[in-house]
């Protein structure tokens, strides 16, 4: 018989009740309302995500990573396993709690990344930084940019004006990337009009879906060429 499952926490949101959910050793839920956002023992696509899109600055010196949303840390986990000692990797989550969990209950399971002198980590929205970066000088710009965020591209999102996925999105991700800089972007499922969008400003778009069997997420891998700027 399943053990039952024990709330360890539990927040009030705009979306909903955010709660952190453990049974056993290593069996933890985030979920928000009645739906489930992570679970800590179906981690692959969170896990090649981030070694996906670190693989182009895995010999270099030192590359400078951005992480949107933080989860249970496994995409971190993915991003360090790929990064040298000297690399820099910024983590924007918008939710105070979620970096605390990674720090507490959820720490064991991928290693203590979040306490790994590579990170720093901002509460704030991430469209919010990539806006930031995309207006400032060139030294601030980023290797890599990858998102985990649990809404990812999908049919209904608006095509010019999501603060994540759409046109104007898009454009702002290319020009916080260095030349020849990656965005590796989680989803639920494939979204063409998201591989559209991406490939008219300038990316070159492939979708790995990680692992074999079952429930299959997508990464929307793509690369920058080496024009300095989009738009």
């Amino acid at each position: 018989m399943a053990q039952p499952w024990k709330v360890l926490e539990s927040i009030p949101t705009i979306e909903g009740i955010l709660e952190l959910r453990q049974r056993g050793e290593r069996d933890f839920l985030i979920m928000i309302g009645p739906q489930v956002l992570m679970n800590s023992l179906s981690n692959r696509s969170e896990i090649m995500l981030g070694q996906l899109g670190c693989q182009h600055v895995k010999g270099g010196s030192t590359p400078k990573v951005l992480v949107g949303g933080l989860g249970m840390g496994f995409t971190l986990r993915g991003v360090l396993d790929n990064l040298p000692v000297a690399a820099e990797v910024v983590v924007a989550e918008l939710n105070p709690v979620v970096h605390g969990w990674c720090r507490g209950p959820l720490a064991a399971m991928t290693g203590h990344a979040i306490a790994d002198p590579r990170v720093t980590v901002e509460i704030g929205d991430v469209s919010d930084h990539i806006a930031r970066i995309a207006a400032g000088p060139a030294e601030g710009r980023y290797d890599a940019i990858i998102l985990d965020l649990y809404r990812g591209p999908h049919a209904k999102t608006d095509a010019k004006s999501d603060p994540l996925y759409g046109s104007r999105a898009i454009e702002k991700m290319g020009n916080a990337l260095k030349p020849n800089g990656v965005v590796a972007i989680w989803g639920e499922q494939y979204d063409e009009g998201f591989d559209r969008r991406l490939q008219n400003a300038g990316f070159t778009v492939t979708t790995p879906r990680p692992g074999k069997g079952g429930l299959r997420h997508v990464v929307f891998l793509g690369k920058r060429g080496k024009k300095s700027r989009i738009g």
